[in-house]
C-alpha cells in the first residue's frame, strides 16, 4: 500500500506524521525502484556512492528501503535533472539531516542552513536553463514541422 510521501520541508524539520510507534514498512529493491520510477542500478549505485542505504536487510541479504529512505531517493532523484553533482546531493541530504538532529549546534545548523540555500539557488539557475533549452527544442520541433508540412504540399 502506498504511503503518502513527505516533503523536502518534513525532511529538514524531522516532521513525518507517522505514528512513532507503527512498525515502518519495508520494501525491495523492485519495489523502490518502481515506486520511484529509478533502476535496480542506480538504487545500487546511490548505495555504493554512499547517498542512501538501505535501512536493513532482510535474512537473505536484500536490501530492504524504509520509506524514509524512498524520501531521501526522491531527494536524489529530483536534484539529478538539475546537473547536482553526486557530492552536492550528498552534502545537501547530510545539511537536512543535521538540521533534523535535535543535537546539532548552532554552527552546524547556520551551516547546514546555508547549503539549503545555496542548493536552492542552483536549482532556481538549473530550472531557468532548462526552461531557456526547452524553448530551444519546442522553436526546434515547429520549425521541423513547418518545413515537414512545406515538403508535404
Amino acid at each position: 500500500m502506498e504511503t503518502p510521501l513527505t516533503s523536502l520541508a518534513q525532511l529538514a524539520t524531522g516532521e513525518s506524521g507517522d505514528d512513532a510507534d507503527a512498525v515502518e514498512p519495508r520494501y525491495q529493491i523492485g519495489a523502490v525502484a518502481e515506486r520511484t520510477s529509478l533502476s535496480h542500478h542506480t538504487l545500487r549505485h546511490w548505495d555504493e556512492a554512499g547517498l542512501v542505504s538501505p535501512s536493513g536487510r532482510s535474512d537473505g541479504g536484500f536490501r530492504l528501503y524504509s520509506d524514509a529512505d524512498i524520501e531521501r531517493i526522491l531527494v536524489i532523484r529530483r536534484m539529478k535533472p538539475l546537473g547536482f553533482t553526486l557530492e552536492q546531493m550528498q552534502q545537501l541530504l547530510d545539511a537536512i539531516d543535521t538540521l533534523r538532529a535535535p543535537t546539532s549546534d548552532a554552527e552546524a545548523r547556520a551551516r547546514s542552513a546555508a547549503t539549503l540555500k545555496a542548493c536552492a539557488q542552483q536549482a532556481h539557475e538549473s530550472l531557468e536553463r532548462i526552461r531557456r533549452h526547452l524553448g530551444y527544442a519546442e522553436e526546434f520541433s515547429d520549425l521541423i514541422s513547418g518545413w515537414i508540412r512545406a515538403t508535404d504540399t
